[in-house]
């Protein structure tokens, strides 16, 4: 393998330049200390307008036959904490993701005092594990001091952080699910100016995960206000993407419209039976949004499962007690959950009642579990053991200390395919990477849009994603997603995203920016990965790299770890703030 140079050329590659209206054009690129020098269309008669000095690497790529595009940015990732513990981040690099959003979903690992981050980190260990080593997680408390271990550290993607909604309500009022006093929103907002001048570039929300889902909308206004002052974005895991989910995008509408925040709808998906075929609905209220003048994007996942903790599907009341155990172990505590998840439905599964069927489950804490219970749903687990399925999922999240992560098959494809094709749509792949058997999102989300929902489905084939046979197509009515080809697709996964990030000098192929790059055949890039084999890398990506540096080479990662951090920052010789 060639090692990583200072210079390369790309001789005859055909550019995609991520924003979506310029068409694919053939060209000589030069990248030099991590930045594009140089870019030199190739002429008809196949010759450049000049000759690029390079001094190191010439890359062929077979006049066209390779395309290069920005890098990837996943608009929504939880990769918080694997950035540092599984430092080669293979799952990412792989599939040309360069850039990567973390502190998602209202709760992550900043701010925090000793008691939170406690808390937190056995809260959410199903989505970022949770490592022994005790020095780990001494390193930082406020956000500025995450990001400067992220730095220190040498991670393999550039990452951005949204500071966590959820997090401010813990340092000043724990888990309680009572309202705020003024006081308390007051002393949330310093907490929230504090991380933005640490260099957040937004605020999440997890308005299904305590205690973030105990804020009231006049809390969020204030706290969204502060947002606008910093001109970050809010991005909301709203309220319901169950039962009420066109009532929750509209209170996140409503809020964009009071405060004037940049609105980003994070996973925007209608799950579950009571949104069989509503993106419609969706659509119509966010082009609204649109014609009134607020500024409002979004991202998906281009699959049908979501995921999550087993944990998270417990009623709120449940999850906010200081000791779930003890409540679990009361009979007529579990009487009250029982009916609340088989009869009136709990907030933990967004209004809507437990179907064990649709619960599979992806990963567990503890190893010797993973046998009996990893690959399965709780109602096949039940069957086979002749118990009720209601106390497999109780026995279970005992034994795995709260750990275990799920994949809930509620998705409608009608309804994702929609939602992509919209003007706003970003990509995110909401990953979760440390799960015994993970979402193949992690590993495939950006290569899965291009291969299969650009080319596959125009060419009218389709790759069941159940079986672990990687090249098993069947036919299907061919259909065009992306109106814009391939043009289009590559501006989502990257012109667009860096723009919802105001990034000024990336997700674009443009001279000066930096290079985060990906080159990749366009009719053989696809995902891999499966429900049945999950952690498998893309196919069809040649190189990729991050901020000039070569992370994968001839489709082999190279263990290069050239990532940054991309921070708010004061801006120059003002009060303003710009991402850099």
């Amino acid at each position: 393998m060639v090692p990583n140079q200072d210079s390369l050329l790309f001789k005859s590659a055909s550019v995609v330049d991520g924003t979506g209206h310029t068409p694919a054009y053939q060209a000589d690129v030069l990248v030099e200390n991590g930045t594009i020098k140089a870019i030199h269309p190739v002429n008809r008669d196949g010759n450049t307008q000049s000759q690029p000095d390079v001094s190191n690497r010439v890359v062929d790529c077979e006049d066209g036959k390779w395309t290069l595009s920005p890098g990837f940015i996943d608009m929504h990732a939880h990769s918080d904490l694997s950035l540092l513990h599984t430092p080669k981040h293979l799952a990412k690099i792989t599939q040309g993701v360069t850039t990567e959003v973390t502190g998602q979903d209202g709760i992550s690992y900043s701010p925090v005092t000793d008691y939170t981050m406690a808390r937190i980190r056995k809260q959410i260990a199903g989505w970022n594990g949770n490592p022994t080593d005790p020095d780990f997680f001494e390193r930082w408390r406020s956000v500025k001091e995450y990001l400067d271990v992220l730095d220190e550290s040498k991670i393999a993607t550039n990452a951005a952080y949204l500071v966590p909604q959820g997090n401010l309500r813990m340092l000043v009022k724990g888990w309680d699910s009572a309202a705020c006093s003024q006081v308390e929103i007051d002393a949330m907002k310093e907490h929230l100016h504090d991380a933005f001048k640490g260099g957040a570039v937004g605020m999440s929300s997890g308005l299904t995960y305590v205690p973030g889902m105990f804020a009231d909308t006049a809390e969020l206004t204030q706290l969204c206000r502060v947002v606008k002052q910093y001109d970050g974005y809010f991005c909301p895991h709203h309220r319901s993407y169950g039962k009420n989910a066109i009532q929750a995008y509209a209170e996140m509408l409503d809020l964009a419209r009071n405060t004037g925040v940049r609105l980003h709808f994070t996973h925007a998906t209608l799950n579950f039976p009571e949104n069989a075929g509503r993106a419609d609905e969706l659509i119509a209220m966010i082009d609204k949004a649109l014609e009134e003048g607020l500024d409002v994007t979004l991202d998906t996942y281009p699959y049908l499962p979501g995921s999550t903790t087993l944990a998270a599907l417990l009623p709120s009341w449940v999850s906010s007690a200081d000791n779930k155990l003890e409540v679990l172990s009361d009979p007529a505590q579990l009487a009250k959950i029982r009916h609340q998840a088989l009869v009136e439905g709990t907030d933990g599964c967004y209004g809507c009642t437990l179907n064990w069927d649709i619960i599979e489950i992806g990963g567990v804490q503890d190893p010797s579990l993973a046998d009996a219970y990893v690959g399965k749903t709780l109602g096949s687990i039940a069957r086979s053991l002749d118990k009720d399925p209601f106390d497999v999922w109780i026995s279970l999240l005992k034994a795995d200390d709260f750990g275990t992560t799920i994949m809930q098959h509620a998705g409608h494809e009608a309804n994702v395919r929609k939602i992509m094709r919209h003007r706003v749509h970003t990509g995110g792949s909401d990953g979760i990477l440390t799960s015994t058997k993970p979402h193949p999102r992690g590993w495939g989300t950006f290569p899965r849009y291009i291969g299969h929902y650009h080319r596959d489905l125009r060419q009218g084939r389709s790759r069941d994603l159940h079986t672990d046979v990687a090249d098993e197509f069947v036919s299907v009515e061919p259909e065009t997603i992306f109106e814009g080809g391939l043009e289009e697709v590559v501006a989502h996964l990257t012109g667009r995203a860096a723009a919802v990030l105001r990034l000024k000098d990336r997700g674009l192929v443009k001279e000066g920016y930096h290079a985060d790059l990906v080159l990749f055949d366009a009719e053989a890039i696809r995902d891999v990965a499966t429900f049945a084999v999950p952690e498998v890398p893309a196919a069809g990506i040649r190189m990729v790299l991050v901020n000039g540096r070569v992370a994968v080479d001839e489709g082999t990662p190279t263990g290069e770890r050239s990532g940054r951090t991309i921070r708010l920052r004061q801006a120059d010789g003002g009060d303003g703030f710009v991402v850099s």
